[in-house]
């Protein structure tokens, strides 16, 4: 049996954008993809946590270093630039694999810069 468990997460991001006319998804920095390992075009959830939205939606790579996190499409309607958010991905994982496994948590400040990272 495999078990979706929670493998990683940018936590207390801040909205710097959101885009109704674009097709969909979430653009997150590159560095902070990198850093949490999510890859572009994978599912993520997203949690508000000035407004209580949540949704899920795919990760688009932002350039380096540039702190952008945009929201894209219809999502747009659900959260703002300002808004502090919590973007989460989760895995498929045998019982062995989920028993020690140990989620990345990606910290950043105001203007989305990694502070740093450290286990869930």
């Amino acid at each position: 049996m495999e078990r979706i468990m929670f493998r990683a997460k940018i936590h207390r991001a801040t909205v710097t954008q959101a885009d109704l006319d674009y097709v969909g998804s979430v653009t997150i920095d590159q560095d902070l993809l990198d850093a949490a390992d999510i890859l572009v075009n994978e599912k993520v959830d997203i949690w508000n946590i000035t407004n209580g939205n949540r949704l899920h939606t795919y990760a688009l790579s932002g350039p380096r270093g540039s702190g952008v996190i945009g929201i894209n499409g219809a999502a747009a309607h659900l959260m703002r630039p300002g808004d502090m958010v919590i973007i989460a991905a989760f895995g498929n994982f045998t019982e062995e694999e989920a028993r020690v496994l140990e989620p990345k948590v990606v910290l950043v400040d105001a203007r989305n810069r990694l502070l740093e990272l450290e286990p869930a």
